[in-house]
């Protein structure tokens, strides 16, 4: 599967989960499959305690998040001292 696939899996819509990026237009969000990985949860355990997820589901969470981070850009700002 695609990236550009996987990430048609991610869908944004206002009236489900308050606009959060949800997976496949169900009310489980990318934030919630991210937090639930980043705290231990294994992909079985995930799959398991929620049956309409797919394995790329969770692939998509992981990539959608890792584009999200790649466009970030910080910039170092100075602020001088009036003397």
């Amino acid at each position: 599967m695609t990236n550009e696939n996987l990430l048609d899996r991610i869908t944004v819509n206002p009236d489900v989960m308050v606009g959060k990026p949800t997976i496949r237009g169900l009310r489980i969000t990318v934030e919630q499959i991210l937090k639930a990985l980043a705290n231990g949860v294994k992909t079985p355990e995930l799959l398991e305690d929620y049956p309409e997820l797919e394995p790329e589901d969770i692939q998509a969470a992981l990539l959608y998040a890792s584009e999200l981070v790649s466009e970030e850009q910080v910039y170092k700002v100075s602020i001088g001292v009036a003397e």
